[in-house]
């Protein structure tokens, strides 16, 4: 492993890849094609209902059509693919070909890329894949033509030693997490796009923290996903894993690995959102691109599994990003990230938190830009509208006035220089970005959920309509351009979680619920 990769301070997109010529290989590739729904879009189970869809009852009502599957089917025969696997409820027919096949049924040229700091040569797809007409309507996306990354881990290394730092517990008392929870026949799932797990170090932390049961850690690969140490990502899975075993040590964890490419992204979330093995009831996401760096049909595809994830009662929680508000674009206009920037996700953004040992002293927008220390991500959608549940928000509108959906929807301690104490491949650190918070309201639903007696499923509505009064409002700062005021902002959201006041909110919407 080469220093770049294994402390690689950016983690470069696929349009920053170099094109080195054709693709020359002549290895079968593998490739996803995801399918429309049949029927009409599913409604997200929304906070309070009684029930929620059974897994193994959705794709009946929402999985792919048969004649859609058999239309794939007849495409596939005619340009000589093969397929290797077709999952109706999860709307995917998985196809393999030569790249000359494949080329030749989509309409795309592959190549050869790398980025200019060197590294492993990476397939690319040039153009968009083209379907015929009767084809193209029932086809939301072909995945797999292309392995260049799509996402980065939302990390950030202090430049220094903090003087300030926390254990996840800590915030969990700083945020009055309820008492007499801790995710007890709860699953949490945790979807990782690079970086390995070491279960020794995640052992000694939690036993660290004087939790006596070590939460169960289930590690699930995806796409030929698996968990490899060595690279600077390990902080990414440790973070995320220490964050939910500390502070929900009664869950269960599934840990995805998948790789990092649009592909894997897509079949990480649906393979998670549909699992009727480990049946996660929340999904934490710490990783994402900038909005408009996705292609349209990678993206669509993308809403599609976090659409089902909602239509199953299952809570996403993603990092908003660590960039500020131009999201690490070097245009100097604002950009969100996505999938935090989707309305199925619950938009994770970060804080700057001091404290005493009993009570916050001080919490204000996440802002270290001057010392290239990050920034929250926070800002307005371009791709997505305003949803009814934020029509009281005040959002601004977004580029071109677009009318769109405000990023994050909430917040949690995120500065590196306030950051949080965690064990890496052996060694004890602190890492920051918002990729912690993502876990910490994971950890912190699954003990709601534990306590309501059901799963919160999409939080939205209830969370805004509960609105900041079970938040601690951020009201000072800004993300480089947004700036934080009372009630919802583009930098934090409603705010800072108060557990235990939420708890009773959401309780209190579903009287018997708990």
């Amino acid at each position: 492993m080469s220093t770049t990769s294994a402390r690689r301070k950016h983690w470069p997109l696929a349009a920053q890849a170099r094109y080195l010529g054709p693709h020359e290989g002549t290895e079968p590739i593998d490739v996803t094609v995801v399918l429309r729904r049949r029927g009409d879009q599913p409604m997200p189970t929304a906070w309070p209902h009684k029930s929620v869809l059974r897994r193994e009852d959705f794709g009946a009502q929402w999985g792919a059509d048969p004649a859609d599957v058999d239309n794939v089917r007849g495409f596939a025969r005619q340009h000589g693919l093969q397929e290797t696997a077709c999952e109706p409820h999860r709307r995917v027919v998985h196809l393999r070909g030569t790249p000359q096949a494949l080329q030749q049924a989509f309409g795309v040229t592959l190549g050869r890329y790398q980025f200019d700091d060197g590294g492993a040569l990476m397939l690319g797809c040039h153009g968009q894949p083209t379907l015929p007409t009767d084809l193209s309507s029932r086809v939301i996306a072909v995945l797999g033509l292309d392995k260049r990354p799509v996402a980065r881990p939302h990390i950030r290394r202090p430049a220094a030693q903090p003087s300030v730092t926390y254990t996840p517990l800590q915030l969990g008392q700083l945020y009055d997490f309820p008492a007499n929870t801790d995710g007890s026949g709860q699953t949490v799932a945790v979807l990782e796009l690079g970086g390995g797990y070491t279960q020794a170090d995640f052992t000694q932390y939690i036993q660290g923290l004087g939790i006596k049961q070590v939460p169960t850690v289930t590690q699930v690969s995806v796409a030929g996903g698996t968990s490899q140490t060595g690279s600077d990502a390990d902080g990414e899975v440790m973070l995320d894993v220490e964050v939910v075993g500390s502070l929900a040590p009664g869950a269960a964890i599934a840990l995805y690995f998948a790789p990092n490419t649009d592909q894997g992204f897509y079949e990480a979330i649906s393979q998670a959102a549909h699992d009727t093995t480990n049946h996660p009831s929340v999904i934490s996401i710490s990783w994402g691109g900038p909005e408009d760096s996705w292609a349209a049909a990678s993206l669509a595809a993308m809403e599609s599994a976090l659409q089902d994830a909602a239509a199953l009662g299952v809570t996403v929680t993603v990092a908003c990003g660590d960039s500020g508000f131009t999201d690490g674009e070097s245009d100097g206009k604002a950009h969100v990230d996505f999938p935090a920037s989707s309305p199925y996700a619950l938009a994770c953004g970060g804080t700057k938190l001091v404290a005493t040992a009993s009570a916050i002293q001080s919490e204000t927008v996440w802002n270290e830009l001057a010392s290239n220390q990050g920034a929250t991500g926070g800002g307005v959608s371009a791709s997505f509208a305003l949803p009814t549940w934020q029509s009281s928000s005040k959002v601004p509108k977004g580029a071109n006035n677009f009318v769109g959906r405000g990023v994050p929807d909430v917040a949690g301690n995120a500065d590196p220089t306030t950051g949080y104490q965690v064990r890496v491949d052996g060694t004890d650190e602190v890492i920051g970005g918002t990729s912690a918070v993502a876990p910490l309201w994971a950890a912190l639903i699954a003990r709601f959920n534990q306590q309501l007696g059901h799963s919160l499923g999409d939080p939205h509505a209830a969370l805004y309509g509960i609105g900041e009064s079970a938040f601690n409002d951020i009201t000072v700062g800004n993300d480089g351009y947004f700036k934080a005021a009372k009630g919802w902002d583009a930098c934090t959201g409603l705010g800072t979680p108060n557990g235990a006041a939420l708890l009773a909110a959401l309780a209190a919407m579903a009287p018997g619920a708990a």
